[in-house]
């Protein structure tokens, strides 16, 4: 498969656009949606949040605790604005409704490139399978993309009276329903009987459907024999841990490698600045380990990093509420 393709982007322009996972990672003693409300915002502020940001979403699934996208972006860069833009505007309702400060203040956003089909259709299929985290077989589960690929949404009796184009909504009515004061007044995003909002009206099923080569029996196949901890080590754990140099020197020299056919002690200049900012935002690392490894000045990386003296990995995406 094609792994990057060209699609019209929320702004209206056509591009070139690449496949990333991203996650919010919520605390394993704190639960970030914690009744259908919480749920059905966050689903929404998906795709406001992939609409502000300028990226498309192809799958998704919300659980009590964490959320997983995968998106199309030109960039790794706008793939973590939108992460970091669903992390602030929930973090502005789960403080105006529960009431609670500081509870996402460690909730982490991260987003990674899919380098390769195996990694596109193991996360595509890892991301609803999260359905089983909150004890719901997938196909039932409300929260996820699940049901808009495959034409599963044309099935009869899957719409029922009541449909309502959200750009039709006034704006009092965008306030309650959508909880946004955006103007959706061209987005094609349709809720349901519910006032739930339709995956099929806002995700990318096309991409899905071509990466699983139009076969719905391919993609449930993959769904079952997905190796759910391989998966969440490779996408979500791993790029959150902090490796020692030894171990970290390893992964920049595989990405040297696949980038540059090249070890991390024989880039010029050039390419390693081209490597440190997919570094920065992809592995939990610092300014002085970088310079270890890549054999550069300190003062060097946190330039090349636009980074203010003493700040960490992680300062510029805090969010508190």
């Amino acid at each position: 498969m094609e792994l990057s393709t060209i699609r019209k982007l929320p702004d209206g322009s056509n591009a070139s656009v690449f496949p990333f996972h991203v996650s919010l990672k919520g605390l394993e003693d704190s639960v970030l949606c914690r009744d259908e409300e919480d749920y059905d915002v966050m689903v929404k502020y998906i795709a406001v949040c992939a609409r502000r940001k300028n990226v498309i979403i192809v799958m998704y699934a919300v659980v009590s605790n964490h959320s997983h996208e995968g998106v199309l972006a030109r960039c790794q860069q706008e793939a973590a604005g939108f992460g970091e833009e669903l992390k602030r505007i929930y973090s502005m309702w789960f403080k105006r409704k529960h009431g609670e400060k500081g509870i996402l203040q460690k909730v982490d956003s991260q987003a990674l490139p899919l380098k390769n089909d195996w990694h596109v259709r193991n996360s595509l299929a890892y991301i609803p399978r999260n359905a089983i985290d909150n004890h719901c077989p997938v196909h039932e589960y409300r929260w996820s993309g699940f049901r808009a690929m495959f034409s599963q949404w044309k099935e009869p009796g899957r719409w029922k009276a009541g449909i309502r184009p959200v750009s039709l909504l006034t704006k009092r009515e965008r306030e309650i329903i959508m909880h946004t004061g955006d103007a959706l007044k061209d987005v094609p995003w349709m809720l349901d009987e519910d006032g739930m909002l339709a995956p099929e009206s806002f995700c990318d099923s096309a991409y899905l459907e071509q990466a699983f080569s139009h076969d719905p029996a391919f993609w449930l196949k993959t769904i079952g024999s997905v190796n759910p901890a391989e998966i969440e080590e490779e996408l979500v754990n791993a790029p959150r841990r902090r490796l020692s140099d030894a171990d970290f020197f390893k992964v920049v020299a595989d990405i040297t490698q696949a980038w540059f056919k090249s070890d991390p002690g024989q880039l010029a200049p050039e390419k390693k600045l081209r490597l440190l900012p997919f570094l920065w935002r992809t592995r939990k690392t610092s300014v002085n380990q970088l310079a270890r490894v890549l054999g550069m000045e300190r003062e060097m990386v946190r330039k090349a990093l636009n980074l203010r003296e003493g700040e960490k990995h992680g300062d510029a995406g805090k969010v508190s509420i």
